[in-house]
This record gives structure tokens, C-alpha cells and sequence, in this order.
């Protein structure tokens, strides 16, 4: 195959390279875990759903302007539990983090958040309706009452004001047009709508107001978000960055278009990072240092400094090139299920495309192999555009494993992970040809969103199997994983 050029590895007696220590960060993750952050929903939300059955939700049903009054609580007590749920699912939680991973975490963040929003609106819109039917005042005269009358309403529809503006520039439309700063800036008005909404909730609500059992589950489960919030999203970086006193030690220009930074500092071997893994980074010296944004490890932590490379594709990562040796570092991390913990084959296969491959490059070197394990398909569009080419090649003889460079532009014909030279071939069977046992492989894939789907459907049409077939959707400006079965998918940031 002409666009496919193959890199051998060492013959048979060769013999690999030693195996990198063992990283807690690649430890396999139980999978009740997972279990216990699925249940823990469900079950918060039978709870609001039985506190409401205890305070007469369902007798309140037989007249018209209470049933739409009860109806309309149960559904904001439900949209305020979905809420809080979204908090919990972004707030970096380990355990959660490790048994679902960015991506899907952030899918599932995505889906509940507009249901929530969905809920809230309902909530409104019933519990305006109820009390205009039983005060007989009006729409817009009971509009005013309950603002002037009932303590947190006008708090309340600040929170809907701001819950408002998150969803809205949360669509894919709004989303994609907004720059990741400012997209950023805003979503955090979720947290303010959060908090707002807790007065009302507290002051006024039928199912707080005298309400022992409902008010120690709210405020257990208000504090338990904000805690969450406050200890992994802000102690545990701020903790860290003071711990492991990190600073710039290297910068310098990788292939045309991107920039390696190398970052030491002290005890980095009780960091418990992974290859494959990403951390959020802020540089403190430079412009633009309260913004965090997502770079991957490209080469797998040795206890002695981290290392990353990005492409210039932001205001972000086009700072890095002038970044200096000794500016100083925050970290939030490490993040991410593309690491050997969610291996669970012998053979592996790692596919990157363009800056997708730096994890794949940290993973080849400390993945745990016998000559012909791992093989690395690498995708770019020209020979100038290939990253670590030396580097690659060297970790290929000392590991044992395999190396396919696919170059050209993208096929036109039809979608293809394939350059256009290769679209002759169907994505599976040029999958196929690369790797005649794929089916035997673990795949991990890394790139672009649409290429990353056509992959995925290649190597699952080429019979790695499906652990969880649900479709996923990327979430926006930040790297995310997702786990399925023998197939790990890894998005980084394109902007």
C-alpha cells in the first residue's frame, strides 16, 4: 500500500526494552465503582420521589389547581436532584472519574443537564399555572404576588436567568461559535444559578418548610456538591501544585506547527499519573494563566518530570512557544481511562491521528510488551507532519513493537479514516491488512471527533467487541476517554 509505510521491529530475538515501573494511575478500576455512582443517582432521586409521596404529593392530585401545584413541585424537586447530580458528575470525583472517564462523564453531563433544565421549566410553568387556577388572579397577577409575596422567588428567577444562558450556549450552534474562553466563562453561571436557587428552595418550598427528614437530605446533598467542588476542583490542584513545586524546565519547537514542554519538580514519582493521561494546566507566568486548559502526557512519566506537546491550534496552545524555563505550574489531574489499566488483552493496537498521537507515544513506551504486542498506526497528512519520527522508531526497537505511518489528505470520495490514495480499501479491511488478528487486540484510539467514529466502526466491524454500544458525543474544549470493551477512544482538544 503506497500511503502505508511500515516501520519493522527488531527480528525475532530481539529483545524489548525494560518495562517502566508501574504507575498508580494505570491501576485497573473495580467495577463496582461504577455501580455505586449509578446507583447513588437512582437512589437520590427514589428519595425525592418518596419525601414528596410522604407530604401528600399524590392526595394534592384530586383538585385541578393543586395537582398541577404538585405535579409542578415534584418536578422541580426532581430538576433541583438532576442538578446537583450534574455538579457531582464534572466535579472530578476519583472514583467517578476513573470508572467513566471525560467522555462520558461529560455526555452524561450533557444529558442531565437538559433534562434538568427541561424539568425546571416545567416546574415553572406548572406551579404558575396551580396557583393561578386556586388564587383566580391571573397569570400575570399571580406573577406578582408570588415575587413580592413568597421569600427566594426573585432569587429563584436569577437562577433560571443563569441556568438559561448555560443551556443555551451549551447547543452545539451556540457552542461552536463561541470561543473556548468565553464558553468557559460562561458555563460557570451554573454554579451561580446553583446558588441561587437554594433560597427558594429552603425558604418556601412545601416539602422543606417543617420538613426534618427533606431538609437534612437537601442540605446533605447541597453540601456534598459543593464540597466535592471545593476539594477536587480546588484543594487537591492547589495541594499538589505546592506539593510538587513544578516549573518549566524545557521548551522547544516538535515538527512545524507544535510545542514540547517539559515540567519538573519535586516527589513527581507520588504523582500517580499514567501514560495516556492528561493533566489541566495553568501557567502562571504567562498570559492567560486562569484559564486551565487540556494537554495530554507525550511521553509516560518517569517520577522525574511530565512532559506534553500540543499543536498550535488556540490562543492556548500557541502560548506555549513562549513560554521560559522556571515559569511556574498548576495542575489539575490526572485524568482520563486511556491508560494500561483499562488493557485487558495482550495485543494492543494504538491508532493516533495529527497531535492525537502524544498519548499514543507515552503509552508505547511504557506499556508492558513482548515483541510484536503493540502496533501503532499513525495517520497524518505529509512526511513534514509526522511528530517523534526518531523517537518513535527507537521505542520501537527497544519494545518490540510495530509502526505504520498512513500519510496523504483526506479522502474525498467518501468518509474515511483513510487518506484518498487508500480509499480503494474499506476502512475495515485496511484495518485488517495492518493488523490481520485485530480482532485479537486491544484498540486505543486517538484524534479528531468524526475520525475517531470512523475508526471506532472500523475496528468494531472488524470484530473487537462492543462493551457498551452506546453512540457518544464529544464534549467540547477538553480531552475525554471512552471505554468500550477492547476499544478505548480518546478525544483531544480541537479548536
Amino acid at each position: 500500500l503506497h500511503p502505508m509505510t511500515e516501520h519493522p521491529m527488531p527480528g525475532p530475538g530481539a529483545r524489548p526494552g525494560p518495562a517502566p515501573r508501574p504507575m498508580p494511575g494505570g491501576r485497573p478500576t473495580p467495577q463496582w465503582w461504577r455501580d455505586a455512582a449509578g446507583a447513588f443517582t437512582w437512589l437520590t432521586m427514589l428519595v425525592v420521589v418518596a419525601l414528596w409521596v410522604r407530604n401528600g404529593g399524590i392526595q394534592e392530585l384530586a383538585t385541578v389547581g393543586g395537582g398541577l401545584m404538585s405535579l409542578g413541585r415534584l418536578l422541580g424537586l426532581v430538576a433541583s436532584q438532576l442538578l446537583l447530580v450534574q455538579v457531582l458528575l464534572m466535579a472530578r470525583i476519583p472514583f467517578v472519574e476513573r470508572s467513566y472517564g471525560q467522555d462520558e462523564l461529560a455526555r452524561r453531563h450533557r444529558l442531565v443537564g437538559f433534562w434538568s433544565f427541561n424539568l425546571m421549566v416545567a416546574h415553572l410553568l406548572l406551579t404558575w399555572f396551580g396557583y393561578a387556577v386556586q388564587t383566580r388572579q391571573g397569570l400575570w397577577g399571580t406573577i406578582v404576588d408570588l415575587v413580592a409575596n413568597y421569600p427566594g422567588i426573585l432569587l429563584a428567577v436569577a437562577a433560571v436567568v443563569a441556568l438559561t444562558m448555560v443551556t443555551v450556549t451549551s447547543i452545539k450552534v451556540s457552542r461552536s461559535a463561541l470561543r473556548y474562553e468565553s464558553w468557559h466563562l460562561l458555563h460557570l453561571y451554573a454554579y451561580l444559578g446553583v446558588g441561587l436557587a437554594v433560597p427558594h428552595q429552603l425558604w418556601s418550598g412545601q416539602d422543606f418548610v417543617g420538613n426534618r427528614p427533606a431538609t437534612v437530605f437537601w442540605w446533605t446533598l447541597y453540601a456534598a456538591a459543593l464540597g466535592s467542588v471545593l476539594v477536587w476542583r480546588v484543594g487537591v490542584p492547589i495541594a499538589r501544585t505546592l506539593r510538587h513545586r513544578l516549573l518549566v524546565a524545557e521548551v522547544r519547537p516538535e515538527g512545524r506547527d507544535a510545542t514540547t514542554v517539559v515540567v519538573t519538580g519535586r516527589d513527581l514519582d507520588r504523582l500517580p499519573a499514567a501514560a495516556g493521561q492528561f493533566f489541566q494546566w495553568r501557567f502562571l507566568d504567562a498570559p492567560g494563566a486562569s484559564r486551565a486548559h487540556p494537554y495530554s502526557l507525550s511521553a509516560a512519566p518517569d517520577g522525574r518530570s511530565l512532559r506534553i506537546t500540543a499543536a498550535h491550534l488556540g490562543d492556548g496552545s500557541s502560548a506555549l512557544a513562549q513560554l521560559t524555563p522556571g515559569a511556574r505550574v498548576m495542575i489539575e489531574g490526572p485524568y482520563g481511562r486511556l491508560h494500561g489499566g483499562v488493557r485487558t488483552r495482550r495485543k494492543v493496537l494504538l491508532i493516533g491521528a495529527g497531535i492525537g498521537i502524544t498519548p499514543m507515544r507515552a503509552l508505547l513506551e511504557e506499556l508492558p510488551q513482548a515483541p510484536g504486542d503493540v502496533t501503532l498506526v499513525y495517520r497524518a497528512h505529509a512526511q513534514d507532519d509526522v511528530l517523534f519520527a526518531d523517537e518513535l522508531l527507537a521505542l520501537a526497537g527497544q519494545r518490540g513493537a510495530r509502526i505504520f505511518t498512513v500519510l496523504g489528505g483526506r479522502a474525498t470520495s467518501r468518509e474515511s479514516w483513510l487518506p484518498g490514495s487508500a480509499a480503494h480499501l474499506s476502512d475495515t479491511d485496511a484495518l485488517r491488512h495492518l493488523v490481520p488478528d485485530l480482532a485479537d487486540h486491544d484498540v486505543y484510539i486517538c484524534g479528531g471527533p468524526r475520525w475517531m467514529d470512523l475508526v471506532r466502526e472500523a475496528a468494531l466491524a472488524g470484530g473487537v467487541p462492543p462493551f457498551e454500544p452506546v453512540p457518544f458525543e464529544p464534549a467540547p474544549f477538553e480531552p475525554v476517554v471512552t471505554r468500550v470493551d477492547a476499544l478505548t477512544v480518546l478525544e483531544v482538544e480541537v479548536w
